[in-house]
């Protein structure tokens, strides 16, 4: 089980964050509660596209150091993909990070 955080920065005011999501829901909130995020925020299906946090850059610094595993902008579409099986999607991520 893994919690991840992408390379992402989506500006919102004057903050700019990028995503947090986890293997499991147990792991995803354990890591908001040790880095103070307010469980509130949680952004589920249908109104996002998978189950994460939007997190400041700072809380991204404090994630990491509890272990949270920086991804490049493929990472929340390569785990949407997982969760439904989508190798199709898997091989066009692939193909997509070789080009880069």
């Amino acid at each position: 089980m893994t919690v991840y955080v992408d390379n992402v920065r989506h500006r919102y005011g004057r903050m700019v964050m990028c995503h947090m999501w986890a293997d499991s829901i147990d792991e995803l909130m354990a890591m908001v509660d040790r880095i103070g995020v307010q469980r509130k925020w949680l952004q589920v299906p249908p109104q996002a596209s998978w189950m994460h946090f939007d997190i400041s850059l700072a809380k991204k610094a404090e994630a990491i150091k509890a272990g949270a595993v920086l991804t490049d902008r493929y990472g929340p579409l390569e785990h949407v993909a997982r969760l439904k099986g989508d190798q199709a999607m898997l091989d066009r991520i692939a193909a997509a990070r070789a080009k880069r």
